[in-house]
């Protein structure tokens, strides 16, 4: 029997009208990263709100000052080491000048800069601000699904709120690279509690590229990667712990190569007077500005009071069972941070990506049944990050 021109219609149809459906993977992944993003927007418009509060803040206090504020957020301090590495690459030599070796700062933000400038306009100083921004929000959502997951949707709200809050929250919007750290961060912590252990060990793998301080998430995948070994055996576990520490190990191997020496990473950190010295330094410092110095720069005791509330933090995270992976990444995180003999004002900084910290508190604003204890805590988050933020910026002679 001859086909009928209904049946015949569909096959003279030119090849490109023809619609093919998207893989089944690829259409799951879509419904589900929609229905994420829905129901984190809440979360993320309160993140928004304070961060361009704060924003506003910095902008009149600069304005009154009279200084611009584009330079402080995208081509300050170490956005200038990213983007130098963007526009020459790294040094060859290890050299003698303290504080001078770029070796010292990881790839994968710079290079993402170059790349996304290179088929962009604007320069690359408002591409890094503008990657920086955009990963701040993926972060944020990343730290809500973490909250979410673990306490439900209030407290993953709260939890997001008070990481925009920090009092070094503004580096969030500046030409850093914690923003991308951070989103890294979160994403491999939740892909690690729900099981997805290829995407977390290749998540941690990038942090690693990120940040030096990429190692404590590597620990927190890997260890609890083998933990989970020991009960059941799976491929799937194995990859994503193996995979976690290779970022971190690639680039600390290739500083090594690149300079001749097994332990050329590791010089560079001395240039920069970041080796581990037990705390000695750190508890050295805290005398210094709680106890003894009169008069102490109001940053510095704000860095302080920040590291002394980080430790009891984790200490509240471990009596309250946090899930091992959170517990391990930020404990991991506190001992080099703490244990660093090297710069002292930038660690409330080096925190930041230490966002399972405040999960007792976003518990604690969730659970209260007192509007205004609510109202009070809210208020004095988001006035003290506007404060923080822009005298750290147009007070703070120094670094964030």
């Amino acid at each position: 029997m001859p086909p009928t021109a209904a049946t015949e219609a569909p096959t003279l149809l030119p090849k490109a009208r023809r619609s093919r459906p998207a893989p089944a993977a690829i259409t799951t992944f879509r419904t589900r990263a929609t229905r994420s993003l829905r129901r984190a927007a809440p979360a993320l418009f309160a993140y928004a709100t304070v961060r361009v509060l704060c924003l506003l803040v910095l902008g009149l206090w600069a304005h009154k000052e009279g200084h611009g504020i584009w330079p402080t957020l995208a081509a300050d301090w170490d956005s200038k080491w990213y983007l130098g590495i963007a526009d020459h690459g790294y040094t060859r030599t290890l050299g003698t000048q303290y504080d001078a070796n770029n070796l010292a700062f990881f790839p994968l933000y710079p290079v993402l800069v170059k790349a996304v400038a290179a088929v962009t306009p604007g320069s690359r100083a408002s591409v890094g601000l503008i990657v920086a921004v955009l990963c701040s929000f993926v972060a944020a959502w990343g730290i809500f699904a973490v909250g979410d997951r673990l306490y439900g949707r209030r407290a993953g709200a709260y939890l997001t709120f008070l990481w925009a809050c920090l009092p070094v929250g503004l580096v969030q919007w500046m030409g850093y690279t914690e923003s991308l750290f951070t989103a890294f961060v979160a994403w491999s912590l939740y892909a690690v509690l729900t099981g997805r252990w290829v995407w977390a060990g290749t998540l941690a793998a990038l942090a690693g590229l990120t940040r030096p301080t990429g190692v404590a998430l590597a620990a927190a995948v890997s260890l609890t990667a083998v933990l989970s070994l020991r009960r059941h055996f799976s491929w799937q576990v194995l990859a994503g712990g193996l995979l976690a520490p290779l970022g971190w190990c690639a680039y600390v191997g290739w500083v090594g190569l690149r300079l001749g020496r097994w332990d050329g990473y590791f010089a560079v950190q001395r240039l920069w007077h970041n080796q581990l010295d037990g705390g000695a330094e750190t508890l050295r410092r805290m005398r210094e500005y709680l106890a003894y110095d009169s008069t102490p720069e109001l940053f510095l005791v704000v860095v302080t009071l920040t590291l002394i509330a980080a430790a009891v933090l984790w200490l509240l995270s471990l009596l309250d069972r946090q899930p091992l992976p959170l517990l391990v990444f930020t404990g991991v995180l506190l001992v080099i941070v703490l244990g660093s003999g090297g710069v002292y004002f930038s660690r409330a900084r080096f925190l930041l990506p230490a966002f399972p910290l405040l999960l007792p508190l976003a518990l604690a604003l969730a659970r209260t049944t007192s509007p205004r204890a609510r109202m009070l805590g809210v208020t004095g988050a988001v006035l003290g990050a506007a404060y923080c933020g822009a005298y750290m910026a147009l007070v703070w002679p120094s670094a964030p």
